[in-house]
């Protein structure tokens, strides 16, 4: 089963077991989120909401917050004028727990999965 859910606006497609990169929350590393902004369940019966599927949840871990790789934006116009700039930007990282469709299905992170042994 996987899902698309919404966060800070954007839209990702999630399963369960997923590491995804979002732009940064204000939780805290370690605690338990429960995004409740499902707009898609896929799977053996697609669910589609609208715009989101009432009582469908994603459940996450935080992981950790940190800054990207940085970018480097040269500005140059005729003449003499030239700026080197430098952008790093925030986020955060999630692990995906549970998928819940609404309708008492659910899909779990597998216990021998590679990112439970390491995050769990």
């Amino acid at each position: 089963m996987y899902g698309v859910v919404e966060i800070s606006g954007h839209q990702y497609r999630v399963q369960a077991g997923d590491v995804l990169d979002v732009q940064k929350l204000t939780d805290e590393e370690g605690k338990t989120i429960e995004l409740d902004q499902v707009l898609f369940v896929g799977g053996e019966n697609a669910i589609v909401g609208t715009p989101v599927i009432g009582g469908a949840k994603v459940v996450a871990k935080v992981l950790r917050h940190d800054r990207a790789r940085k970018i480097i934006i040269f500005k140059r116009k005729p003449g003499a004028y030239r700026r080197k700039n430098g952008h790093r930007q925030h986020y955060t990282s999630l692990l995906i727990t549970e998928i819940q469709d609404g309708q008492g299905n659910t899909a779990k992170i597998e216990s021998d999965s590679k990112n439970a042994k390491k995050y769990l």
